[in-house]
C-alpha cells in the first residue's frame, strides 16, 4: 500500500520512511508512526510522519 494518502496511515502502524538526508540514496528506515505531520489529504512524495524513535520522514511503504 503506498504512503501517499493520509487516510491510509494511522499512529501505531509499522511503516518504512525515507529521511531527508537519504532521499538521494533511497535508503529506507523502518519504524512505528507516532504522529502525522502532513496536513493535506495526499502528497506525491509520501505523507510526512514522526516515528516513535523521533525520526521524521516521508512514508514510502506500509508494512503489513
Amino acid at each position: 500500500m503506498p504512503g501517499t494518502k493520509r487516510e491510509n496511515i494511522k499512529p501505531g502502524m509499522k511503516v518504512k520512511v525515507v529521511q531527508k538526508q537519504d532521499q538521494r540514496t533511497g535508503n529506507l528506515t523502518e519504524g512505528v508512526v507516532k504522529r502525522l505531520l502532513t496536513n493535506s489529504a495526499q502528497h506525491p512524495h509520501g505523507i510526512k510522519v514522526m516515528l516513535e524513535s523521533g525520526i521524521v520522514g516521508r512514508v514510502k511503504e506500509i508494512v503489513e
